[in-house]
């Protein structure tokens, strides 16, 4: 993958400040979408493995608090002094130009509707970071918050992505990226707030079912962007990339996570969708490039 004409300035490297401790949640009421690691990883016993449950998510809204999680390994970047960024030059200009990139092709988007995009910002941390949702963990994996409008992103998520789910790759990073970006064209729909305000009127397999298809469709949205993205020397995508991608979705299937993790796939507990579904919306994105197509409730 190219990385484009330029850096988006709506960055913020946070990733040498000091994080707060262990890997709970905000406390609160409610029924949140996204950053379900605490029901998972109680539910199937993982280790390391609900981190790529990529998704949005509103902490302090969450039921059942949760604490004691286990993150997916010691940071390779933690000899790093206090202070000083953690972020690898390859790894900021990877998150910059996505960015930008998923901006622009958005903001055409929108206004071609007759609608006007509001560029979110991408944070990078390592540990912790206290978020207009609370308090956001490493552990929990990228996620997006809507009362900030802030995408958060541990760059060490990406070396669990390679090594340990066979997933590398610049472009199945910029899946990630571009899926966080997704979250953040639905809120500017109000589509998460619809999707909350089913979930609280459903049960609890019915409320997974709502929660799978915001997921799949912020991977449909991430193929849209990857249709889309061109810079002054045309696509950004280069042979390879797609299959990069498809990797990286189906690495993060639900029913992938729980077998490697106990053995055993149970369906009704999906909150992001099997392998097969989310490499189908991915793959739907990129084949229409139409926003259109990525209806998955």
């Amino acid at each position: 993958m190219r990385l484009g004409d330029g850096p988006s300035n709506n960055f913020e490297d946070r990733t040498g400040e000091s994080g707060g401790g262990g890997f709970g949640f905000g406390g609160g009421g409610g029924n949140m979408l996204g950053c379900l690691l605490p029901l998972v990883a109680s539910r199937f016993g993982l280790v390391g493995v609900a981190i790529l449950l990529l998704g949005y998510c509103a902490l302090t809204q969450l039921g059942g608090g949760g604490g004691g999680l286990i993150p997916s390994g010691p940071s390779t970047t933690e000899s790093a002094p206090s202070g000083q960024s953690r972020l690898s030059p390859e790894s900021r200009r990877l998150l910059t130009t996505t960015l930008e990139s998923t901006d622009s092709v958005w903001t055409q988007i929108f206004q071609a509707s007759g609608a006007r995009y509001t560029e979110p910002t991408l944070v990078a941390y390592t540990g912790g970071k206290q978020t207009a949702c609370g308090m956001g963990q490493a552990a929990m994996g990228p996620f997006y918050c809507p009362n900030d409008q802030k995408i958060y992103i541990d760059p060490t998520f990406f070396s669990e992505l390679d090594r340990r789910f066979g997933a590398p790759g610049d472009f199945a990073q910029a899946y990630v990226v571009a899926h966080e970006v997704g979250h953040h064209v639905q809120n500017l729909e109000g589509t998460l707030d619809k999707a909350q305000a089913a979930q609280a009127r459903l049960g609890q397999a019915e409320g997974n079912a709502v929660q799978v298809g915001v997921e799949l469709q912020a991977d449909c949205y991430a193929g849209v962007w990857a249709a889309h993205a061109k810079d002054s020397q045309g696509s950004l995508l280069e042979p390879g990339d797609i299959e990069e991608g498809m990797r990286a979705a189906e690495a993060i299937g639900d029913d992938t996570l729980q077998r490697q993790a106990q053995g055993t796939v149970v369906p009704e507990s999906f909150t992001h969708g099997s392998s097969a579904q989310r490499v189908q919306a991915l793959r739907t994105g990129l084949q229409s490039g139409n926003p259109a197509a990525c209806k998955f409730n």
